[in-house]
């Protein structure tokens, strides 16, 4: 068996786990979020929510790995045994979501190519839907592959494959280590120039002048939870995987709260920076701010485009920018999700780095083929809708269930706390025993609630349960299935050489 790989150093980690963090979400989710939530009193409950649920399930991820040395399903199974399956729901969510993830980072490479002479044309919307993605009538009209858009996900995944083959070292954390400062960088220009523009003020007003009585609204706190889970890579199993890597004389404690600021930070930067562009397209159009607010594809590849093209001169500057922001952004996150996905695969049937890397990209590309297609965008849109509210939800809950009521979160606590510089209190165990477990429930049962109102973007109930909740039950069921299988290398589980994992390993045998 091959040792375990490590970082090359802790700021390898940091960058490599800020980069997971820091995806398409921060750029065009988060800005929306907090504009629809109460501008800038959007910002107690989402503080809030950094400190009971972001940053203590990102310290019980570090610390689950970096204590069980493992991958999320090992790192569980070592914990307890008959949660293994626990896992391996979020690995193959992982699967899913890097799937159609490489389709928008294709998406975002052929528009930064447009964006040199503003290929869009007059209609960004049109041109988006039915010249650039051929978009078909209905979700089961599958129609062709567009060849421009499997073009740049055949690139993405190459990169994924090099970069993970690479390994830890010399792959994740070095790319890392190009990307995300690169990343940081054009949009702290973007931003400088944004902030210049005729009407930025109006937009960035609009964004952060306060609306105090929406802070008294459950609805406004649930979408502060759901912000920081999608936005910190949160139950989807990379965090763990990530810390597996990790020496063991790291301080765990202040590598998640780096972590979590860091990405706030990032996520402040792009709010200021696409209201801003926003509030110069209000400006220039003579119309109110909430007529040219959007968020998510619509956002990136219709509003945006349309602001660059009257923009002129300057569009041509800023457009490009943009959309190198949105690649890079996506290869840093698709990256950690391969990585999450190889890894327990590897640790479990000990195949080698290699082999699990080679065959995950052929399967993730094509699995990626059928989001190139006609209908890929309707696939697109319900499975990553499900997959965030029930599934990486669900799979935070039973995180928290189990940690805190089972394994109990003072064993966790006092190895990070014997490593860490920051020492965390018992807070952290009342966050993780009660406080995020209450608030998960509740979003789980608004989110079963509304779906039980009105379906989901207005699709048909066989639309849903076809792309939607098969997608969820499939991660379900193969986790079953492979958590009854054996770990292959028997060195993975135990060593005899550590007293620690032979006393983990005689709780897993009780």
């Amino acid at each position: 068996m091959e040792n375990r790989e490590e970082w090359g150093s802790k700021i390898g980690f940091i960058l490599a786990a800020i980069g997971s963090a820091v995806g398409l979400g921060n750029i065009w989710r988060f800005p929306y979020i907090a504009y629809e939530n109460g501008g800038g009193a959007f910002l107690i409950p989402y503080f809030f929510a950094i400190f009971t649920a972001g940053i203590p399930l990102l310290i019980l991820e570090y610390s689950m790995g970096h204590k069980y040395r493992g991958s999320t399903p090992l790192a569980i199974a070592r914990a307890s045994k008959k949660w293994e399956w626990i896992g391996w729901w979020p690995t193959i969510t992982s699967a899913f979501i890097v799937a159609y993830y490489s389709v928008i980072i294709s998406w975002a490479m052929n528009y930064f190519v447009l964006s040199f002479k503003q290929g869009w044309g007059s209609d960004s919307n049109v041109f988006f839907h039915n010249e650039f993605l051929k978009l078909s009538n209905s979700p089961f009209e599958i129609g062709g592959v567009v060849w421009y858009v499997l073009l740049g996900v055949a690139a993405i995944w190459i990169i994924n494959w090099i970069v993970c083959y690479k390994g830890v070292k010399k792959g994740i954390e070095k790319i890392n280590k190009i990307l995300l400062p690169t990343l940081v960088v054009i949009m702290i220009i973007i931003a400088i120039r944004a902030v210049t523009l005729n009407g930025a003020s109006e937009g960035l007003n609009t964004l952060l002048t306060p609306d105090w009585s929406m802070v008294l609204k459950p609805s406004v706190w649930i979408s502060a939870y759901g912000q920081v889970f999608y936005s910190l890579s949160i139950a989807i199993g990379i965090m763990m995987t990530y810390s597996s890597y990790l020496p063991k004389k790291t301080d765990i404690n202040n590598s998640a709260f780096v972590t979590a600021f860091a990405n706030c930070g990032f996520e402040f930067l792009s709010a200021i920076a696409v209201f801003a562009i926003l509030g110069y397209m209000a400006t220039a159009q003579g119309v109110p701010m909430s007529e040219v607010v959007s968020s998510g594809v619509g956002l990136a590849f219709v509003a945006f485009p349309q602001i660059f093209s009257a923009m002129g001169p300057i569009g041509n500057f800023l457009g490009p920018l943009f959309f190198l922001c949105l690649i890079f952004a996506g290869i840093t996150s698709s990256v950690s999700l391969t990585e999450a996905v190889s890894a327990p695969f590897k640790e479990k049937f000990g195949w080698s780095r290699k082999k699990v890397v080679t065959c995950m990209c052929i399967i993730g590309a094509c699995m990626s083929t059928v989001f190139a297609t006609n209908a890929g965008l309707y696939l697109l849109d319900i499975m990553d809708a499900f997959i965030n509210n029930y599934g990486i939800v669900v799979v935070g809950l039973l995180e928290v269930i189990l940690i805190g009521w089972i394994v109990t979160p003072k064993s966790l606590r006092e190895h990070s706390n014997k490593i860490s510089y920051i020492k965390v209190g018992k807070w952290w165990d009342i966050s993780i025993k009660f406080i995020t477990p209450a608030i998960l429930i509740y979003m789980i049962l608004q989110n079963v609630i509304n779906e039980m109102s009105a379906h989901y973007g207005g699709y048909d109930l066989f639309n849903l349960i076809a792309y939607g909740w098969s997608a969820i039950g499939f991660g379900i069921i193969v986790s079953l299935i492979l958590s009854k299988k054996p770990w292959k290398d028997k060195k993975i589980e135990e060593d005899e050489n550590e007293e620690e994992d032979r006393l983990i390993l005689e709780e897993i045998n009780k």
